[in-house]
């Protein structure tokens, strides 16, 4: 019996027989499926129902938001094919003299290989000099491209064309018969604008037919129905009717209060459509509502980027319960994998994830090219040691070993990191070249020791100048450094490159055979410009780089702009 007792109390403590994190996770988790796997067969078929309605709720959702992306991702297309055309020198030129055969020529030539890009085969200009229509297509011939008809205000098949210049914006959006090619089109409307003067307006249409069913064409077997709706309320498209000859190429009219009958749905899309000012800027969150309209429960509704259309999604549970039937078993190890999952990391929170998150979050300022003490690195187990390899990983490849500044490699990296971001956000991104007056004499005056010494100290100079999280200050190469402000305009970077060069002076760094002052000097090259898609870091740094060569030549010790926008 003693004995036993002693076995007894000796086996509790070396229950655990690893200390690593390896080992208690698998531990932990072998428990916790065990009782999951109890706790699931139970409850698994009482919460069935309750799945199947959210996943159909899911489904709406899902949908309203695909069929948004899709229709606004055409629709963006198409409205950078026609931004091209109304902006094209060659097109203006021909609106503003149309009786000459050569700018018709190459107006034609530029036009017929937009239209080769564009959804459909065709596009429309009408002329606001001579109220001409002219259509283009893709092997149209000069001889053959001349007026098919005369706009008429008032007239019907020409309401496109002065409902477009009456617009606020620049161009407009709408369902209706193509009388030409006797067909129904989602039709965009584009003006073509100089130097504040509308000459025209440029037409494209996609094809209704074809982008009705690229919509809808799953609806109907998952249990759906889909809409698009205009910022008037006019319902455009229903996925319930894309076999429907009558409405895919004929006249199609259905107010809100006509095709929904629940209260709730129809109050909520009213009140989304009151709401709507100009065109949506992105596909947001589906909005979700619980109805009863027919057999459906769940509706969705998701705004179409660049319009002032919805797309609205109804769901049918019903349609889910027969594939529910057959998949119990599936549903059911579905449940069980989910639950073991979460469960795992609510145990082991402590054990893992907590420091997961503190390593990540400090890996998060490393992913943004921002340096900062990566967390663990006083850890004596596995995360320990991969947190003092980051961090010296790091150190060596982003971090001048002289300076302690970032190096070219780090800001390369940044600027192409931020570009995007900062074109979204039609930010200003302002980038400064600096360069060490005669350095090259200091070094042969003072020796290459008081030279690192020298670039040491304007490395602690530029550091103290710059305050933004978003700003940094890196070594280029040799005595030259640069200075990125991103989302700082001409003026503020004027305000920082005057501080730095009286911080230089101020240090009063001896240098007795400068041309320019008895003490360290620098020239300070700026440019500033909106980042635009297109545009390339590198535009930045070469206009920078221009700006401080102007800076060397009118003497040194200053600093000269040059704003992006000249050369873009």
């Amino acid at each position: 019996m003693p004995q036993q007792d002693q076995g007894k109390g000796e086996s509790q403590p070396g229950s655990k027989t690893g200390s690593s994190i390896a080992t208690r996770f698998r531990n932990d988790s072998l428990l916790l499926f065990t009782l999951a796997f109890f706790i699931f067969a139970v409850v698994m078929y009482t919460a069935f129902g309750r799945l199947v309605s959210t996943i159909s709720k899911n489904f709406a959702s899902n949908y309203a938001l695909s069929t948004a992306e899709v229709l606004s991702a055409h629709i963006s297309k198409e409205i950078g094919l026609m931004s091209k055309a109304a902006r094209s020198g060659s097109v203006i030129a021909w609106l503003q003299e149309e009786s000459d055969p050569q700018l018709k020529s190459i107006a034609l030539e530029e036009l017929a290989e937009i239209v080769s890009e564009l959804y459909s085969a065709n596009l429309y200009v009408g002329i606001g000099k001579s109220s001409n229509e002219y259509q283009v297509e893709r092997n149209l011939t000069p001889k053959d491209f001349v007026p098919f008809a005369t706009l008429r205000e008032g007239v019907g098949e020409d309401s496109w064309y002065y409902e477009c210049l009456a617009s606020d914006s620049d161009y407009m959006l709408s369902v209706n018969f193509d009388f030409v090619l006797d067909r129904k089109r989602v039709w965009l409307d584009y003006k073509v604008i100089h130097e504040g003067e509308v000459l025209g307006v440029i037409c494209t249409g996609l094809e209704f037919s074809h982008l009705s069913g690229e919509l809808f064409a799953k609806y109907e077997s998952v249990g759906l129905r889909g809409f698009i709706i205009a910022g008037d309320g006019q319902i455009l498209m229903d996925s319930a009717k894309i076999r429907d000859d009558s409405y895919l190429y004929g006249a199609y009219s259905l107010s809100l209060q006509e095709q929904f009958s629940d209260p709730l749905l129809l109050a909520s899309l009213q009140s989304h459509l009151q709401q709507i000012e100009g065109f949506f800027t992105a596909v947001g969150d589906p909005k979700s509502i619980a109805v009863h309209q027919d057999a459906y429960r769940h509706a969705s509704i998701t705004p179409v980027r660049l319009t002032e259309w919805t797309a609205v999604v109804l769901s049918n549970p019903n349609a889910l319960l027969d594939i529910g039937v057959f998949l119990p078993v599936a549903v059911a190890v579905l449940a069980l994998l989910i639950a073991f999952a979460l469960s795992i990391s609510a145990v082991n929170y402590n054990l893992i994830f907590q420091p997961l998150s503190k390593l990540e979050q400090s890996l998060g300022l490393l992913r943004e090219n921002r340096y900062a003490p990566v967390y663990g690195t006083d850890r004596s187990d596995e995360l320990g040691n991969l947190s003092r390899t980051i961090s010296e990983l790091f150190l060596q490849a982003n971090v001048d070993p002289l300076t302690g500044l970032y190096n070219r490699r780090f800001m390369e990296n940044t600027l192409r990191h931020i570009m995007p971001t900062l074109s979204r956000a039609n930010g200003s991104l302002s980038l400064m070249m600096l360069d060490i007056d005669f350095f090259k004499r200091f070094n042969d005056t003072y020796g290459h020791d008081q030279g690192d010494v020298c670039l040491k100290e304007i490395a602690r100079v530029l550091t103290a100048s710059v305050s933004r999280a978003s700003d940094f200050v890196a070594r280029y190469g040799g005595e030259e450094f640069v200075i990125v402000l991103p989302y700082t305009d001409a003026q503020g970077a004027l305000v920082v490159a005057e501080k730095v060069l009286e911080s230089v002076r101020s240090e009063n760094i001896p240098h007795a055979h400068s041309e320019v002052a008895p003490y360290v000097t620098i020239s300070i090259g700026i440019t500033t410009g909106k980042v635009a898609h297109w545009q390339r870091w590198e535009e930045f740094l070469r206009k920078a780089d221009e700006a401080l060569y102007e800076s060397k030549n009118n003497g040194r010790d200053r600093c000269t702009a040059f704003p992006l926008e000249e050369e873009s």
